[in-house]
């Protein structure tokens, strides 16, 4: 059972660092541990950070590895983090509910100080309150270390994305890393169930998950309508309108979905799958809340490929009994089979596509097989329009759109082109989506 662990079978030194052969003779994997850290392990400091992580749950764990490698670079001690209890989820989980405290704080014990609380003589102390910049680099925290001069505790609103994806200290991204793939493991009760139905899944054969994102906030978020009803429409634009911090109001839905921004449908996937080449008895996890519409549209997906399976169905109701109102942490059980299935495959881009997909190439560049949904929507136009069917045509076409869209090692894809400042920075790929190469090294090279 590999889901935190790149070690298969030969661990060896490797220049500073502890690295693992993997699956592919060309690949190591650096899992940097405190013990062969190039670098000397944090100084006694008495300054401390507080934290309110923001997002669902994989936009808080990356965002948690950021504020672990911040609170590094200006040597504070960080007190464990508050997690989001305002999103759209409402989940009122606390961090052990979700992660195993003592394992977090135990393995980055030679890197970062962390407490469970401020000492009692800093509980009443005044704090300077900081919004650290998004996608900030070194010298930027060298200039944030001011804040302490005036104060004992500084407290950051907000975790997610506030380190950049490039052009940082290798020692610091290999924490990331480490703290991301080894350090914030999930709490033991989500570790024993995720293990359980990985293993009832893998008895049936291989199998992909489908991280299936046609839930009702994301196609409301989006504005993608196609194929919904005109009062299921109406819905999600009255969602969209009523819920305050969604910046976007008025969204055309033909120019979202033909620029590629939509999610695939239930339909699409099912049309895209067998032309890919997977049989009718491919067994296909959801790993994905409440389908919009539900048997509706899921139905369409099912007659292509009929061994769907959900947690629901692999679960009993009395193991999923103590998870019920905690979306992240039933996000954590879908996080867990998505990273051990033979094949994951997203069906729009978000936090958890972008934080498995990293995770499985950490692991051996696992296949993720990422659909080109602007080409897709392109082919599948000609099939609405009956200058295009299913059969061998539509195979041979998308077979040949997604060959090289199947998780093969890669380096970070830069900015967009023309793309600058802020935006520059937007739009490169995330360090967590490919920590290729700072996280994974060639054999022979560091």
């Amino acid at each position: 059972y590999l889901y935190y662990s790149a070690v298969e079978t030969l661990s060896c030194k490797f220049s500073a660092h502890t690295c693992f052969l993997g699956k592919f003779p060309s690949i190591l994997f650096c899992l940097v541990t405190p013990c062969f850290f190039a670098s000397p392990g944090p100084i006694e400091s008495d300054r401390y950070m507080t934290v309110r992580s923001n997002g669902g749950l994989n936009q808080m764990r990356t965002g948690i590895c950021d504020m672990i490698a911040v609170a590094r670079l200006v040597n504070a001690t960080l007190v464990i983090p508050q997690l989001d209890k305002r999103s759209f989820w409402q989940d009122t989980s606390t961090f052990k509910d979700i992660f195993n405290e003592p394992g977090f704080i135990k393995a980055l014990e030679g890197d970062v100080h962390i407490v469970s609380d401020l000492p009692e003589s800093l509980q009443s102390a005044p704090r300077a309150r900081k919004h650290f910049t998004s996608w900030s680099g070194a010298s930027y925290y060298e200039d944030v270390k001011e804040l302490w001069k005036d104060h004992k505790v500084v407290h950051v609103p907000k975790s997610d994305s506030r380190l950049a994806n490039n052009g940082l200290p290798i020692d610091i991204q290999r924490l990331r890393c480490r703290c991301l793939y080894q350090a914030l493991r999930f709490s033991d009760p989500i570790e024993d169930l995720g293990k359980k139905l990985v293993e009832r899944l893998k008895s049936r054969g291989k199998f992909i998950a489908l991280h299936l994102r046609y839930e009702k906030d994301m196609l409301a978020f989006t504005g993608c309508t196609y194929g919904l009803s005109e009062s299921e429409a109406d819905e999600l634009r009255i969602m969209r309108e009523k819920t305050s911090h969604w910046k976007l109001k008025d969204i055309n839905s033909t120019e979202q979905r033909s620029g590629g921004n939509c999610p695939l449908t239930p339909h699409e996937v099912g049309m895209f799958l067998r032309a890919m080449g997977y049989t009718k008895s491919t067994w296909i996890y959801i790993a994905a809340g409440e389908i919009y519409g539900g048997d509706k549209y899921i139905s369409k997906l099912r007659s292509y490929f009929p061994n769907l399976v959900s947690k629901e169905v692999l679960a009993t109701k009395e193991e999923l009994e103590k998870f019920k109102n905690h979306a992240s942490q039933v996000a954590a059980l879908d996080y867990i089979i998505s990273v051990e299935s033979d094949v994951f495959i997203p069906s729009h881009s978000g936090n958890m596509a972008r934080a498995v997909e990293g995770h499985r190439r950490f692991l051996g560049h696992r296949k993720t097989l990422t659909p080109d949904r602007r080409g897709l929507v392109e082919l599948f136009g000609l099939l609405e329009k009956g200058e295009l069917t299913e059969g061998p045509k539509l195979s041979s076409l998308v077979t040949k759109m997604h060959k090289y869209r199947q998780g093969a090692p890669r380096k970070r894809y830069a900015s967009l082109p023309g793309s600058k400042g802020r935006t520059r920075l937007r739009t490169e790929e995330s360090f967590y989506e490919n920590p290729f190469p700072e996280c994974i090294c060639l054999t022979g090279k560091h």
